[in-house]
């Protein structure tokens, strides 16, 4: 998932800041508290969300809404860092120097926290990288872009 070639990619992908027209999909996966916080994601982070989720639901046919909603929701906790995308690039080569650093990367973690009071807790436990099962692993192929 850190290859070269992958973080190429992923950097790439990731330039334009646009919110995603199509945002329908998330009102009929998400609650309306997690929506809201979908919402607080950087465009960026919000498209590279449906497109995992659309890659989750074809590795994962069966995915329970719960399921649906952290491969929406698994990048959340990326926002406290506040990185925009060329810090985000500058803390994957660098690692967990410093705060915002160690955020970015603790951002699992974190977005499990933000989510612990409103989401059922399949979601938070995907979200927080704690499950490992068939469906994390699809979850994380489906991140594998």
């Amino acid at each position: 998932m850190t290859s070269p070639l992958h973080l190429a990619r992923r950097a790439v992908s990731s330039f334009s800041n646009r919110i995603p027209d199509d945002i329908g999909r998330v009102d009929s996966v998400l609650t309306p508290d997690e929506v809201k916080l979908w919402r607080s994601m950087p465009g960026r982070d919000q498209t590279h969300s449906l497109v995992v989720l659309a890659r989750f639901e074809r590795f994962c046919p069966g995915a329970t809404q719960a399921e649906r909603a952290a491969a929406l929701l698994h990048d959340l906790g990326k926002t406290r860092s506040g990185l925009g995308w060329f810090m985000r690039i500058v803390a994957t080569l660098v690692g967990r120097r410093g705060e915002r650093f160690a955020e970015y990367h603790d951002h699992e973690r974190i977005g499990a926290e933000m989510l612990r009071q409103i989401s059922d807790q399949r979601t938070i436990e995907l979200v927080g990288g704690i499950a490992n099962d068939p469906v994390a692993k699809a979850l994380r192929e489906a991140d594998d872009i």
